[in-house]
């Protein structure tokens, strides 16, 4: 267990790193330590080249206090989000600032050596472009992962990934710290870094909802994994309109099953061969295939049956929702995924058969709206912050405060420059 000096420590800095324009009396405040505790905390982090004086602040009636900066500059953090058919590789600053990012179209199905190396390739050109050296790195994949290992375990959408040791493959590589975790976990990251309305609700579900489907739940602002780190995977509950559709998982009646991007999909095609939706048809004449986000456009064309097809889909969601609601009774819940895309067209279905069906104390105060970041950048922006969260927090600060870095010294072909 860390020391009381070391929790000292990561207060201060995480109070730095994540205000703005902190000033030493705010610190005091903010992390409930005495003011000269607070003077040696500071001056410990200074010492270690984390934090700098940024100006003075405004003084109220003495001298004006100095204002404190985290030194960004020092490190980078490289951020992975693998998602079912895209791979978005980011560098970001030690402040979560990304500096850029590269994606790319994949089939996670492909398999962990084809996807990663492509995830590798694409880092390489970020670091090779920025000087300097990676601190830690941040991985969200579209499946179970058991925190503690970083291992994908069983994961449906993912053959030939069950307890792949992503970890071990990054870490020597690009010598420094992996951690890994479910996709809408790093997304509902992403969006409590972004946001300050998540960050206020305190308790908050996330929601993503595409080719799979599953939640994220935040509770007093922090991540809740479970016992294992399956918190939140909603997909694969069993609903009663489910009946026997076969889930990828190997279950019948799964809620993704009916409710996610390839049911979506799978009805879309059906409602374009039948002629009962002409823009389907035409974008299965065009493409040979219908994509959900085809659903979603021929709604917005105006096209019924589409429109219908997306009323269908997201009041399956917000009956499972309203359970979710019930449950934990969330301040804020937030819509991520490609679902966001269909947002005028699903978003009051889904807010009907909450408040519908969830008990009246539940949605009280909820709210319910989209993710504020683009879909591109939620999980690749929650992926540099999980790895942020984790390198910064008292138990790893701990193993390498004294070296100055937590770099591993000699690993991996991208060791500390």
């Amino acid at each position: 267990m860390p020391s009381d000096r070391i929790n000292g420590l990561a207060a201060v800095l995480d109070a730095v790193r994540t205000g703005s324009q902190v000033t030493q009396p705010m610190l005091v405040e903010r992390v409930g330590l005495g003011r000269s505790v607070v003077a040696q905390r500071v001056a410990e982090l200074e010492s270690a080249g984390l934090i700098e004086g940024a100006g003075l602040g405004p003084s109220s009636g003495g001298r004006a206090p100095r204002r404190l900066r985290l030194r960004a500059e020092r490190g980078q953090v490289l951020g992975v989000d693998i998602a079912a058919t895209e791979l978005v590789v980011g560098l970001a600053d030690l402040g979560g600032t990304l500096l850029a990012t590269r994606q790319h179209p994949i089939d996670v199905a492909d398999g962990p050596e084809a996807v990663l190396s492509l995830a590798e390739r694409l880092a390489d050109e970020l670091i090779g472009a920025h000087a300097a050296p990676i601190w830690a790195v941040g991985v969200g994949v579209p499946g179970p992962v058991e925190f503690r290992s970083g291992l994908p375990v069983v994961p449906p959408i993912m053959p030939g990934w069950n307890r792949y040791p992503i970890r071990d493959r990054f870490s020597a590589r690009y010598g420094a710290p992996v951690w890994v975790d479910n996709d809408v976990n790093v997304m509902a990251l992403g969006e409590l870094r972004s946001d300050p309305e998540a960050v206020a609700a305190g308790h908050m579900l996330y929601v993503r909802a595409g080719v799979g489907i599953g939640a994220a739940i935040v509770m007093d602002g922090r991540l809740y994994r479970g016992a294992n780190g399956s918190a939140g995977d909603i997909g694969h509950v069993a609903i009663p309109e489910g009946g026997n559709t076969i889930c990828r998982c190997g279950n019948l009646g799964c809620l993704e099953a009916v409710a996610g991007g390839t049911a979506l999909a799978r009805e879309g095609r059906m409602l374009a061969e039948t002629g009962q939706s002409p823009a389907l048809a035409a974008a299965l004449a065009a493409s040979g295939a219908i994509r959900p986000i085809d659903v979603t456009q021929a709604a917005t064309q105006g096209d019924q049956a589409a429109r219908a097809l997306l009323q269908r889909t997201s009041a399956l969601l917000g009956g499972t929702l309203a359970t979710l609601v019930s449950f934990y009774n969330p301040a804020l819940l937030v819509l991520g995924g490609g679902i966001v895309r269909a947002k005028e067209h699903v978003l009051a279905t889904i807010q009907e058969a909450i408040h519908r069906r969830a008990l009246p104390l539940a949605t009280q105060n909820l709210r319910i709206d989209v993710a504020t970041l683009p879909e591109e950048l939620s999980g690749v922006t929650g992926a540099v912050h999980l790895a942020l969260d984790e390198v910064f927090s008292p138990a790893n600060l701990e193993t390498w405060l004294a070296e100055g870095s937590p770099r591993v010294s000699g690993a991996g072909t991208h060791a500390a420059r």
